[in-house]
């Protein structure tokens, strides 16, 4: 049985995050953790914490071998955006998308 964690409207680019959910895919909970834990980036920090949530869930939920859970799926998608306008040359203004993910981890 799968146990999953959620983090919506993580306030970080989903490009940014992606390359780290591609480091965890596959391993086991503990090595990703570690692998995470020396990771420089702000999104790992936030990825992080999901895989902790999930592998809590898998403790709450009474899953049998806590030793051997897997990281099965580590997913970032796009969230909503905010879009600000910036003020250019000649009277022109550019969008600025202030861009969200959503982090999505599942344990097994």
């Amino acid at each position: 049985m799968a146990y999953q964690a959620v983090h919506k409207h993580a306030r970080i680019s989903a490009t940014k995050v992606r390359p780290l959910a591609n480091l965890i895919r596959g391993q086991e909970v503990d090595e990703a953790i570690a692998i995470l834990k020396y990771q420089p980036h702000r999104g790992a920090r936030m990825l992080e914490k999901v895989l902790k949530s999930a592998r809590a869930n898998a403790e709450d939920r009474g899953a049998p071998n806590l030793g051997g859970l897997r990281v099965v799926e580590a997913r970032v998608d796009g969230g909503p955006m905010f879009k600000r306008m910036r003020p250019r040359a000649r009277g022109m203004a550019h969008v600025i998308k202030k861009r969200f993910a959503h982090i999505v981890v599942s344990v097994e």
